[in-house]
C-alpha cells in the first residue's frame, strides 16, 4: 500500500495492497431506500463521484444497481471509472453461503463483478470461513479487492493468522470523535487500508468550537473541514447522503489544506467513542437480534424493491 498522498478531487485515489487503486472519496447510501439510493448515485457520478458503497444490509442494492445502470448508459461513466463496495450479510456467512450469495448480490447491482466486497461484520465462529469465501471469489475474479468492516485488531490478527491473503481494506467509523488509533497503527504496520464510514460522526462533531473556527478561517463548513480531516488523516471517505445539493457540498474539499496544528486540534477531539448504535450488538453474533433479521432476508431481486 502505497503512502497516503496529498488529494486533488474526486478522482484521487489510494493504491491498496494488492495494486489497486481505490478513489478517497465516495457515497455512502446506509439507510437510503431503493428509490433514493438510484437518484443519489446518478447524481453523484454526474457531479463526479468514482466510488460507490452498499451492502446486502442495506436493502438498496437493487436501487444502487438501477442508478448506477442509468449512469453507465447516459455516459455519464464507463464500468472501468467506477469502484462499487458491497459486503456480506450476516445471515450468509459460512463458505457455501458467501460464495453462493454473491450472485444474488451482482444482479441486484446489475454487475458482473465487484470492485470491492467486505464481510460487513466479524460474525464470530464463521468470519475465518467466509474470508476464505472471499479469497477464492477474488481469485476467480468475481472482486477485484476483498477487505472487512467493523473488525478490531484481534479479529484482523486472527485472519492474518488463518487466512492467506492480508484485507486489503478494514472500513470502521471514522471521525473526530472516534479515531480508532490502535487499529489504525495496526493496519498501517501490516498493510492495510482504512476507510471510514460515518465520517460526520453523525453530526456529534459539528458543533464543536475548534471545529468551527478552523472552518471560518477557511471559508468552509464544519462538515468540509470534517471531511478534509478525514481524507488528509488517510482514510478513505464515504459521506452517506441522498440529497444532491450536500453531496455536492460534500465533495467541495479539494481546494484547500489544514495545516498540521489544525490537523493536530482536531485530533484531540478523539474520544474514542462511537456515534452510532452498534455497540449494543456486542461483537456482531448471528444470535442477536440484528443478526437473526438479516438471516431471514431473501435473495429475489424483487424482495429489494420497496
Amino acid at each position: 500500500m502505497e503512502a497516503f498522498k496529498m488529494t486533488q478531487d474526486l478522482t484521487s485515489t489510494v493504491t491498496l495492497n494488492n495494486g489497486v487503486a481505490m478513489p478517497i472519496f465516495g457515497l455512502g447510501v446506509w439507510q437510503a431506500d431503493n428509490a433514493s439510493a438510484e437518484n443519489a448515485v446518478y447524481a453523484a457520478l454526474k457531479h463526479g463521484y468514482r466510488m460507490i458503497d452498499t451492502a446486502k444490509q442495506y436493502g438498496n442494492e437493487t436501487g444502487v444497481g438501477r442508478g448506477i445502470a442509468r449512469a453507465l448508459q447516459d455516459g455519464l461513466i464507463t464500468r472501468d471509472q467506477l469502484f462499487v463496495t458491497s459486503k456480506v450479510a450476516n445471515g450468509d456467512h459460512g463458505y457455501a453461503q458467501t460464495t453462493a450469495k454473491i450472485e444474488g448480490t451482482l444482479h441486484r447491482l446489475q454487475l458482473d463483478y465487484l470492485d470491492l466486497y467486505l464481510i460487513h461484520w466479524p460474525v464470530d465462529g464463521l468470519y475465518v470461513e467466509t474470508w476464505r469465501a472471499l479469497e477464492d471469489l477474488y481469485k476467480a475474479g468475481k472482486v477485484r479487492v476483498i477487505g472487512v468492516s467493523n473488525f478490531d485488531v484481534h479479529r484482523l490478527q486472527v485472519l492474518l493468522r488463518q487466512g492467506n491473503i492480508v484485507p486489503a481494506v478494514n472500513q470502521v467509523e471514522f471521525n473526530p470523535q472516534m479515531q480508532e488509533q490502535e487499529m489504525r497503527a495496526f493496519a498501517k504496520q501490516h498493510g492495510i487500508q482504512v476507510e471510514g464510514w460515518s465520517p460526520l460522526g453523525h453530526g456529534s462533531a459539528m458543533g464543536d468550537p475548534v471545529i468551527g473556527a478552523i472552518a471560518a478561517a477557511h471559508k468552509k463548513t464544519p462538515a468540509q473541514v470534517i471531511l478534509r480531516f478525514d481524507v488528509q488523516s488517510g482514510v478513505i471517505t464515504i459521506p452517506k447522503t441522498v440529497h444532491e445539493q450536500r453531496l455536492v457540498e460534500n465533495a467541495d474539499i479539494w481546494d484547500f489544506a489544514l495545516s498540521d496544528i489544525e490537523m493536530a486540534a482536531i485530533a484531540g477531539l478523539d474520544k474514542n467513542e462511537r456515534s452510532l448504535w452498534y455497540p449494543a450488538f456486542g461483537w456482531y453474533g448471528s444470535d442477536t437480534d440484528f443478526g437473526m433479521a438479516t438471516q431471514k432476508w431473501p435473495d429475489s431481486p424483487a424482495d429489494y424493491d420497496a
